[in-house]
């Protein structure tokens, strides 16, 4: 039996912004998946700041929202490091969509509370990260157009079971697009899951190379993509050779 077929935990988080190490998490959902058994935790938050008209616009959670219904960031912040900590400490791999953005927010978020951090809990470099936005980027590099969730779930057929930019529904559009992945690409359901986690950690980096060469050469300013994933808190070592997924 492959990792295909064994459990796995989504994760996503709904923010007040996208900076991973000044904004906060409004809402976040786990998604265990084993089989044709789906289990949902999700969380709304009081992030002790504004929400952003443009933020709220995206996600439907507004400041007085929030501030009503929320509850304290430490104890959701510190349940949800806990439950993908477990996760990982039992073979599971965590699934998430631009892997790179929600863990290292989470991290952040951990610090800003006094929390230990993922890799803190683990002992180690968080893995195993399956990240499908990485791995469509890789598998399928000369693809035209857009590469978000939505384009994603057009593009493998996956039907989102709601609208998208819910925490909740984004994880469950995520492990369906991971599956029509899987189907798509046998060398990617035939490889172990720490073939995939070193091949995205390559992947990755090479893409925001190239990224941040394309930006200099328009002249945006900025620091651009960050090339580590799946956090910016270190990686674990990588091979020297890599196994190609393709």
């Amino acid at each position: 039996m492959g990792w295909v077929d064994g459990p796995v935990v989504g994760f996503d988080t709904e923010t007040t912004g996208v900076d991973v190490t000044t904004d906060r998490i409004v809402t976040a959902a786990l998604v265990r998946r084993e089989g044709t058994t789906t289990s949902v935790t999700s969380w709304l938050l009081d992030p002790g700041v504004e929400i952003p008209e443009g933020a709220a616009a995206v996600h439907g959670i507004t400041t007085e929202h929030a501030r009503l219904h929320g509850e304290p960031p430490p104890p959701a912040l510190d349940t949800m490091a806990r439950m993908l900590t477990e996760a990982l400490l039992r073979g599971e791999p965590v699934v998430a969509y631009n892997a790179s953005f929600d863990l290292s927010l989470l991290d952040a978020e951990l610090r800003r509370h006094g929390l230990p951090t993922l890799p803190e809990r683990l002992g180690r470099a968080v893995r195993v990260v399956l990240d499908p936005l990485v791995l469509d980027r890789s598998l399928d590099r000369y693809r035209p157009g857009k590469r978000r969730l939505g384009d994603l779930c057009a593009h493998y057929r996956v039907t989102a079971h709601a609208d998208l930019h819910t925490a909740d529904v984004d994880v469950l559009a995520t492990l369906d697009v991971l599956t029509a992945l899987a189907r798509r690409f046998p060398s990617l359901a035939q490889a172990t899951l720490d073939e995939i986690h070193d091949h995205q950690v390559v992947a990755h980096r090479d893409w925001a190379t190239r990224f941040n060469a394309w930006r200099i050469s328009q002249g945006y300013e900025g620091p651009g993509a960050d090339l580590l994933w799946p956090a910016r808190e270190a990686v674990a070592p990588v091979r020297e050779a890599v196994p190609a997924i393709a």
